[in-house]
């Protein structure tokens, strides 16, 4: 039974959407601020977890900052209404997806499913292809089967949605993936994204990348059409 942690300081969203999420099937632990959700997730590490932002204590970002230092398990955010800026922030630093507030509850749930469905299950079973379990480009070795990314033998820590974008331009190197099809190989059918949030994966995997190998150009940009994997 997967296991999803729920952490807002509004009691109601913690009751009203524990409660969805529980029919649906899933585990919800329930923490009502950062701090006591950041000893909660280590303690006892779910499959995903849900962040609202603004919380007392440690708000959402600092507490996806603290996690991503030892995890690359999948985040939903939930952000108020005209928050980009946290949006174009969440991003930069690994969060998954966002949801709106106010939400429609089955929007949350399709959410949670849509990333499950992208994430490596538990129990280790694969999700890719055959074909697609094994990627060897070069200094880049990925594997589905392991959620596992190195760079000339070095680990590199990606999160769900990093590794699936990556390994669509890796399976065709030299090949320009637009945006539009990045998104489709990394999101659900029901999930939006726009092109921003494409543009910021990018730059966190290169980020990522650089940090083992600064001399690392392996993800192209062609301006006005997309992004490919550099031919090595």
């Amino acid at each position: 039974m997967p296991i999803v942690a729920l952490v807002d300081d509004d009691r109601n969203i913690l009751t009203s959407v524990g409660m969805v999420l529980e029919a649906e099937g899933y585990t919800v632990q329930k923490y009502n601020d950062g701090a006591a959700a950041l000893q909660g997730l280590q303690d006892n590490p779910p499959d995903m977890a849900i962040f609202d932002i603004k919380m007392p204590r440690m708000d959402g970002m600092e507490l996806l900052r603290r996690i991503r230092q030892k995890t690359d398990m999948p985040v939903i955010f939930l952000t108020s209404k005209d928050d980009e800026i946290d949006e174009l922030f969440g991003l930069k630093m690994g969060a998954d997806d966002f949801v709106k507030k106010p939400f429609s509850q089955r929007l949350l749930v399709e959410r949670v499913k849509a990333v499950m469905r992208r994430a490596v299950p538990r129990d280790g079973a694969p999700v890719a292809t055959d074909a697609t379990k094994i990627i060897e480009r070069g200094k880049l070795a990925m594997d589905s089967d392991r959620h596992a990314c190195t760079w000339a033998g070095k680990p590199v820590t990606l999160t769900v949605t990093e590794f699936l974008i990556l390994q669509a331009l890796a399976l065709r190197p030299g090949i320009v993936k637009s945006r539009d099809a990045l998104m489709d190989a990394a999101y659900d059918d029901q999930v939006y994204v726009d092109d921003r949030t494409i543009d910021s994966h990018i730059k966190r995997l290169r980020k990522k990348f650089t940090q083992v190998d600064d001399s690392f150009d392996g993800i192209e940009t062609l301006y006005g059409v997309g992004y490919r994997f550099k031919e090595q």
